[in-house]
């Protein structure tokens, strides 16, 4: 039997596609019409907004622990968050959680590494951008570009709203990054590969949401784990 996968979610768009992927992508590993089972937990996007706005990443973290806990109850065997800017709270609570958590970061950059991408860019919220989530020398925007990264992304993208105007924004950043000898970029929101993908980027994406969504359905298979 897969192991059942439990998704803490943060924004509906991000999750959603994460959901999809797993449920669509599970035929080819099992067969028929067939994914592993699935579960979800969410709180309001304003629960998590209202700490995040002010740093309190531990109050973040206690959310994740919440979804972590009520998924446990619901059978999940591990958790998953279609969501990279909020690892940085999970690293402050991992250890308490009742289920193990497969960590966005940490496949999106294995991914990286098994491409041969060396030099790599890192698009995301602000906070993701400017935090420690993933490692410090993948090449960043600059400041004023992540603030309309952001602004995209939290005014837009998790509101389900998609402008022609946003893509050229991020065609633009990406070719930026590609003439600073970047290999690829990481779509580091969970919402970005709504817009982006390699079909209209300067640069090969690494797409985190797409790519945590086949860890999991990975891990969910792989009996010795």
């Amino acid at each position: 039997m897969p192991k059942h996968i439990g998704i803490a979610a943060c924004s509906a768009e991000g999750a959603a596609l994460c959901y999809r992927t797993i449920c669509t992508e599970g035929p080819a590993l099992l067969g028929g019409h067939a994914h592993p089972e699935v579960s979800m937990h969410t709180p309001s996007l304003e629960d998590y907004m209202q700490p995040i706005y002010r740093g309190d990443w531990q109050a973040v973290g206690e959310l994740m622990l919440a979804s972590a806990k009520k998924l446990a109850a619901m059978g999940a065997d591990f958790a998953i968050c279609p969501d990279n800017t909020l690892h940085q709270g999970l690293a402050l609570v991992e250890s308490r959680s009742p289920i193990p958590w497969l960590h966005i970061a940490r496949v999106v950059v294995a991914e990286a590494e098994r491409r041969n991408f060396r030099k790599v860019g890192l698009t995301g919220t602000r906070w993701l951008m400017e935090g420690p989530v993933y490692p410090a020398d993948m090449v960043r925007p600059g400041a004023a570009e992540r603030e309309e990264i952001n602004r995209i992304i939290m005014d837009e993208l998790v509101r389900g709203v998609f402008k022609p105007s946003s893509i050229e924004k991020f065609q633009e950043i990406f070719e930026g990054m590609k003439k600073q000898g970047c290999e690829a970029v990481v779509l580091g929101c969970t919402e970005i590969p709504l817009i982006m993908s390699d079909a209209n980027s300067p640069l090969p994406t690494l797409d985190s949401t797409r790519l945590l969504a086949r860890a999991a359905l990975t891990f969910s298979v792989d009996t010795r784990s």
